[in-house]
């Protein structure tokens, strides 16, 4: 008989799997801190993207046995294959229909990757410097195994959409520029004694930027032309489900993104008329700010303004109303290289701590920053934010598995938690300032504009009759441009730039507040459950040291904390 002692258990499974597919995308490699994935970029080829498709199916044959083994029935084991199964179920959906046949986006595709990932690569010794000269001549072939994979989606009538391949464009000639280029400009620090070999490198893969958007320009822009930017509902509840992990009632997603937008829309009215009497809108009162308001100056002072704002919230909240580690206490506050999409982000730390959490600003230009656009934003990107989640899902990677805290990440459930954490600050009394709650409150309109104009252009959905904004049509991208641009306090640009991203990735900018929602009803759940002994702070260690989960498998392990 075999030894059934010995064989793996659902996280041993899925912590093969993080290992297996390290192998195949050294990108994930690096931002696990892999040292061994600094010199390689992915193979984003038809072969490429099917080697990643078997990986998952044969992890999920060796799931279903280890489900079968005496130990896989405690909850930490439970747990994992929940999520282990239904993460590379949801993949394999996307990939067997060909989705990564047409990835062309804004924010997220295998050309994205491949530039980002050199901002988190080490660059403090010359044997970093030489695997990063290693990996810019590795750009060329890596953005000529994503155009075959392009060539071959357009070969099966699988096209991305026009909107997309314009932006994209539009980026490419950025990052290329009329000198040096984004990597010239990215090597410019490293060693002397390495100079002549970073900037041939760094030619070279500005060399590849060239020829993948020349290949856009000339033969894909104009294969891809008159195809529709919207996906349809078929193709939307797949990605609904890649992006929230779980099957959703798109037409009840719908209708809650409209009752929160009426809802925060009247918290704003009160709170514009604290900062301009006689307001018409709460965007005038924006406006007014944007002129008149608190404003940061110069590109350094606000990144240093923002380090502050995070380190001032770990050391009001620690202890008080969360446990922090030391090394989850560390983050950084960085500007976004130039070129990219328009809204913040954060890049998670490495296993070992080895690279802290970092929250990224896009300037796009700007040297004056008003404040009530950011306090809330840097509550969500950094603390109590993604970081204080996603920096504590690696601080108990060893309790969790290396999947439940990496590779599993459900993008619903982290966005969600975010939201929340915005809320969050607004309960603590944090944002009593009227300039500063007005600027959440606009962030929080904000993410219900985006489940209506998400779900309502790409299903094209009627505009309901409580609508203020043309009730009875249906909505099109162009009519979900005009709402975005009527109910945001920010730039045109980056209502331009948010549009292009739903578009490119649907079904994402919906798990905001579905999430939220989520992690809301959890919370909820939980208080009635203990009443008076209910204890905030271990309730939010408890859920951040669950490692991802699906939305529905997350209220109900919320609910129990």
């Amino acid at each position: 008989m075999p030894n059934t002692t010995s064989a793996p258990l659902p996280r041993q499974v899925a912590d093969a799997h993080v290992s297996a597919y390290t192998e195949l995308d050294p990108i994930t490699g690096t931002y696990l801190g892999v040292p061994e994935s600094a010199r390689r970029l992915p193979d984003f080829s038809p072969a490429g993207m099917d080697a990643v498709a078997e990986l998952a199916r044969t992890t999920l044959r060796r799931l279903t046995e280890a489900e079968g083994r005496p130990g896989a029935d405690t909850d930490a084991e439970r747990r994992c294959a929940r999520l282990l199964r239904e993460r590379l179920t949801a993949q394999l959906a996307v990939h067997e229909a060909g989705e990564h046949l047409r990835t062309v986006s804004n924010l997220h595709s295998p050309l994205h990757a491949v530039r980002e990932v050199f901002t988190l690569m080490p660059a403090d010794t010359p044997a970093d410097w030489s695997a990063i000269a290693e990996r810019l001549h590795a750009v060329p072939a890596a953005l000529e195994s994503y155009r075959a994979a392009l060539a071959e989606g357009l070969a099966r009538g699988l096209k991305g959409g026009p909107l997309q391949v314009t932006t994209v464009l539009g980026q490419l000639n950025e990052w290329i520029g009329t000198g040096t280029g984004w990597f010239g400009d990215f090597t410019a620090s490293g060693p002397e004694e390495l100079r002549t070999e970073l900037d041939k490198a760094a030619g070279v893969a500005t060399g590849g930027l060239a020829a993948l958007r020349d290949w856009l320009r000339d033969v894909y822009a104009p294969a891809v032309e008159g195809a529709p930017d919207v996906v349809g509902r078929e193709r939307y509840a797949r990605w609904s489900r890649y992006w929230n992990g779980t099957d959703l009632d798109l037409d009840e997603a719908y209708a809650y993104g409209w009752s929160e937008f009426h809802r925060i829309l009247g918290e704003m009215r009160v709170e514009a008329e604290r900062i301009l009497p006689g307001a018409r809108t709460p965007w005038e009162a924006l406006a007014h700010l944007d002129a008149h308001g608190t404003h940061v100056e110069g590109v350094e002072e606000v990144r240093v303004w923002l380090q502050e704002l995070m380190d001032e919230a770990i050391e009001a909240l620690d202890g008080t109303h969360f446990e922090l580690a030391e090394r989850v206490r560390r983050v950084e506050s960085r500007i976004a290289p130039p070129g990219g999409a328009a809204a913040p982000y954060y890049s998670q730390p490495s296993e070992d701590f080895s690279r802290p959490g970092r929250t990224w600003l896009p300037t796009m230009g700007r040297t004056r920053f008003p404040v009530y656009d950011l306090v809330s934003t840097w509550y969500h990107e950094g603390v109590p934010g993604h970081h204080l989640q996603l920096a504590q899902w690696t601080h108990v990677a060893d309790r969790l598995s290396r999947y439940q805290a990496t590779l599993g990440m459900v993008d619903a459930n982290c966005e969600g938690w975010a939201l929340y954490a915005e809320r969050l600050m607004d309960e603590l009394g944090f944002l009593t300032d009227p300039e500063r709650r007005l600027g959440y409150l606009d962030a929080q309109i904000m993410r219900a504009t985006r489940v209506i104009v998400d779900l309502g252009m790409h299903l094209e959905l009627e505009i309901p009759g409580h609508s203020p904004f043309h009730p009875g049509e249906r909505w099109t991208p162009e009519l979900a441009r005009e709402f975005f641009g009527m109910h945001s306090g920010r730039p045109a640009e980056f209502a331009d730039s948010e549009l292009v991203r739903y578009l490119g990735m649907p079904a994402q900018a919906i798990g905001y507040k579905l999430g939220e929602r989520a992690w809301l009803t959890g919370r909820e759940a939980a208080r009635a459950a203990h009443g008076d002994a209910f204890d905030a702070k271990a309730w939010h260690m408890a859920a951040l040291s669950q490692g991802s989960l699906g939305l529905d498998d997350l209220v109900v392990e919320l609910s129990a904390l």
